[in-house]
């Protein structure tokens, strides 16, 4: 964490100095807004999160609930999402409070007596090292709790307008084109409706989305006719594995899918309830919590399950539907996008792969900075365009995958070839649900993979994945890319050639392009006054050990200068660390390369040293 920069800080660093339109904000929601959201689920307070950043940008975030939420029914940190903590502050508390996953179990009936059910084997959750953060189990209204504490102490100041509920839009043209009607759903004005007008209008409402309905979009899918009972206890049980993740076959089709919960004593249970009628209509949700326990404990003989309390229970039909488009245009190009939808109001799948809270964070965060970059001036109204062309196809990817997940499942034991398949499963496709097989197709905002042989540890339009480095200035080994917090900056890391630090080198020659050539993107598009860094976060990994080298020797393109007193930035230079070089750990040509990450942290291009050209025409054409 950085902070002094702007002076002496004496109380918590995390609070940032308030302004823009923070140092201001009215407690009433205001008749005109940059960008209002609907709804403060996972998907819609992570674009607020994002755009809090942005102190300029008039953001409001309303909900039909009257205050925070409390119980959440999504559990499932992936650890592509404790990524996403890191970069906006918070990994470090939630790995403390959560439920880690190491291993999961798997169950199934027992050759020699069926009606029993024995451990077949077990899976380390993430064998390869995909990350170097662990799978998560923890309550969704504490992850909503940590993005509310991000926005309240941005420079917007930022806290949702709760008791909102939104009623309808239309586009009316003029600067703030969108507008919203709401109605009052708590207080003593209960009832009471109100016009409000917006830049861009953003539906992060749910399955029953309004904000969805008034574009006109549907979900379309199918349902998979299966049920199951979902609920958070805490038991007496002598169920060995009750402390780990389990999937659980019983001998007549029934399982269940055990997940224990944070704190050491509450679990979830998804048992499942079996096949249903077409034309049931619900009615299987009327299945009582004695019957889902009933259920429990048929699939768990010889072992037993006691519930003494229940936090939370529900019960759900499986369902895979997402929309065609994530906006309000049909033809890409025609306009700009004024009205967006994300997370659960644009796909639905069932729970059990905990991918629900995971893919619509990704969808906040894609949108948040790209609406930022728009309403800030560092791109223009095309960048929008990019939002649901990246986005619907993960959703498509994603309800495949759970399709899959969910009819294994859902299988009866006699129905699998091989009684490992489930296990095998679950091993091969670990990287999909973790989050990290998202590979954004080429766009304005992510380039070819012409130059992807310099950096094959850096699959262009694929997430940034860290290494440990040395930092040169204090000689800690800290990971590259836990430095790269969510505020809003590209990201250009430098991997320099062989020559030592301020030799005759291309990387040498590219830190002088990046500080005094007029076509530099930091020259080129620096605001006026702003800090050669405003916009730009350059990074260099030198090959040398930081032994073999003095900061001092560091070109000023990775040693630059920002804050009101124009103080030295020493955290931009990093060597290789012995024994885990990042060269060879992420396939980095011995020549050099530069590799572009967007602010959300997935890779725009890979070049060499010496592609100043393309490097300047990338941003020329974000940009403008």
């Amino acid at each position: 964490m950085q902070f002094h920069h702007h002076g002496y800080v004496s109380g918590d660093p995390r609070v940032k100095p308030a302004a823009g339109f923070g140092l201001d904000r009215p407690a009433e929601l205001p008749v005109e807004m940059d960008v209002l959201i609907v709804g403060t689920g996972p998907a819609g307070v992570i674009t607020a999160a994002q755009l809090s950043q942005f102190p300029g940008i008039r953001t409001r975030i309303i909900d039909i609930r009257p205050g925070r939420l409390e119980v959440g029914q999504a559990d499932g940190i992936q650890a592509r999402s404790v990524e996403t903590f890191q970069a906006f502050g918070f990994a470090d508390q939630i790995r403390q409070e959560a439920y880690w996953i190491t291993e999961m179990a798997f169950w199934r009936p027992d050759r020699d007596d069926p009606h029993r059910i024995i451990r077949g084997g077990r899976a380390v959750d993430d064998e390869q090292g995909i990350s170097e953060f662990p799978h998560l189990i923890v309550n969704q209204a504490r992850v909503l709790d940590s993005f509310l504490d991000v926005m309240r102490n941005s420079p917007s100041r930022m806290t949702p307008d709760y008791g909102w509920e939104f009623v309808s839009q239309r586009n009316i043209g003029g600067e703030f084109p969108i507008e919203v009607t709401l109605r009052r759903s708590a207080g003593a004005d209960e009832g009471a409706e109100r016009v409000v007008r917006t830049k861009y209008l953003v539906g992060a409402d749910g399955a029953r989305s309004r904000v969805r309905r008034s574009m006109g979009r549907e979900l379309a899918g199918t349902q998979a006719f299966h049920a199951w009972g979902v609920m958070d206890v805490l038991a007496d049980t002598d169920f060995p594995d009750i402390r780990t993740k389990c999937a659980i076959q019983s001998h007549d089709g029934g399982s269940i899918l055990l997940i224990p919960r944070e704190g050491g004593h509450l679990f979830r249970m998804y048992v499942d309830l079996g096949e249903i009628d077409e034309n049931d209509h619900g009615g299987i949700r009327n299945t009582t919590q004695e019957q889902v326990e009933a259920r429990a404990n048929e699939i768990l003989a010889p072992y037993t399950l006691d519930v003494r309390h229940v936090a939370w229970r529900s019960v759900y039909e499986v369902g895979h539907r997402v929309t065609d488009k994530f906006d309000d245009v049909d033809e890409v190009g025609s306009r700009c996008p004024r009205v967006f939808i994300l997370g659960d109001a644009c796909h639905t799948h069932s729970a059990k792969a905990g991918q629900g809270m995971n893919v619509s964070m990704q969808d906040g965060w894609n949108l948040g900075w790209k609406l930022a970059h728009v309403l800030d001036g560092r791109a223009g109204d095309e960048l929008l365009d990019t939002y649901s062309g990246e986005r619907q196809q993960i959703a498509v990817d994603l309800i495949e995958f759970d399709r899959e997940w969910s009819s294994l499942m859902a299988k009866k034991p006699e129905e699998f070839d091989d009684p490992d398949e489930l296990e095998a499963f679950y091993v091969r496709t670990a990287e999909f649900p973790a989050g990290f097989m998202t590979q954004y197709r080429p766009s304005v905002v992510t380039g070819g993979s012409e130059h992807q042989e310099l950096a094959t540890g850096f699959p262009v339009g694929k997430r940034f994945k860290s290494h440990r480095v040395t930092r040169v200035g204090d000689t800690n080994p800290v990971h590259l890319g836990h430095h790269a917090t969510a505020d809003g900056r590209w990201r250009i890391y430098v991997f320099a050639d062989r020559a030592a630090p301020g030799a005759a080198s291309p990387t040498q020659d590219l830190a002088e392009w990046l500080v005094g050539d007029a076509a530099s993107p930091l020259v080129r598009h620096r605001p006026e006054g702003a800090d050669i860094d405003a916009w730009f976060d350059v990074k260099v990994v030198y090959q040398q050990p930081h032994t073999a080298f003095d900061m001092t020797d560091v070109p000023d393109a990775f040693f630059p200068r920002h804050g009101p007193f124009q103080v030295r930035d020493y955290e931009c230079a990093y060597a290789a660390l012995p024994g885990e070089d990042i060269f060879d750990g992420r396939g980095v040509s011995r020549e050099g390369a530069i590799v572009v990450v967007r602010p959300d942290h997935y890779v725009s291009q890979v070049l060499p040293l010496t592609a100043t050209d393309e490097l300047a025409g990338f941003f020329d054409r974000l940009m403008g």
